[in-house]
């Protein structure tokens, strides 16, 4: 029977060079790079690698050499050295595989961050779509103080049969606002604002004082009453107004 492990590498070496093969011959031929053939010949397994890679070369370098490739893997079992990590691919040294791991572990780590950020991304936006009401897109541009003038704005809903709500009895030096429709809104009574934001179809004010300033981002869906009297809306759905009135 042919020696143990420790003459495995010394017995391919001479079965090689009987046939007159340099070692990049052979790897020409078995598409195993010549460093590791000759690391096998050597017995330097760390630099092969893993022993299931180990075990692989070994069974394809005897098997070109015409000796048996079971009786080589056998050999190499009864006194496999305890080298590198199991995880080590071919031509990795010990230390390597470790910080190999330690990148997985970071990317493992990223990856599960990015997943809960998207988790909560998710429902941040379930959340904040439930509870905002239906608001109107509207444009920033400047507009005059002393007319309605028109400014571009995303078209908003017009007002819908039957959801029209009845206008207040506001009474003399009052301003009264019915919203028909959801709008963006902002009223200065006598220098002070006094009203500002996104309101839903329904919501209905009445302002008191002697000059208000009102600024609507949805005219069509905005109804004034000026000391109880009904003047109208002061332009078309998605029309952005400006406009001052004397309490």
């Amino acid at each position: 029977m042919p020696g143990a492990s420790e003459a495995l590498g010394e017995r391919l070496r001479a079965a090689r060079e009987a046939r007159g093969l340099s070692l990049s011959d052979v790897a020409e031929q078995i598409r195993i790079r010549s460093l590791y053939l000759a690391a096998i010949e050597e017995e330097n397994w760390n630099t092969v690698g893993a022993p299931v890679y180990v075990r692989g070369f070994l069974r394809t370098y005897a098997r070109f050499l015409g000796m048996d490739p079971e009786e080589a893997v056998a050999a190499f079992n009864r006194n496999q050295p305890a080298y590198g990590s199991p995880q080590a691919g071919p031509g990795r040294q010990g230390a390597e595989p470790e910080g190999s791991l330690r990148r997985n572990s970071l990317l493992i780590w990223i990856a599960g961050v990015v997943a809960v950020l998207l988790i909560a991304f998710v429902v941040y936006n379930e959340v904040t779509l439930r509870r905002a009401p239906v608001a109107a897109n509207v444009a920033a541009s400047p507009v005059a103080t002393t007319s309605p003038s028109v400014a571009a704005a995303t078209p908003l809903p017009s007002p819908t049969a039957g959801a029209r709500p009845s206008g207040p009895a506001g009474g003399a030096n009052s301003l009264a606002l019915v919203l028909l429709a959801p709008s963006w809104l902002r009223v200065t009574v006598d220098g002070s604002v006094s009203m500002e934001g996104t309101f839903p179809a329904g919501t209905a004010k009445t302002f008191h004082g002697k000059n208000a300033l009102v600024r609507i981002g949805n005219a069509g869906g905005v109804e004034i009453y000026v000391d109880g009297k009904d003047v109208g809306k002061l332009g078309k759905p998605g029309d952005v107004v400006e406009h001052t009135f004397t309490l």
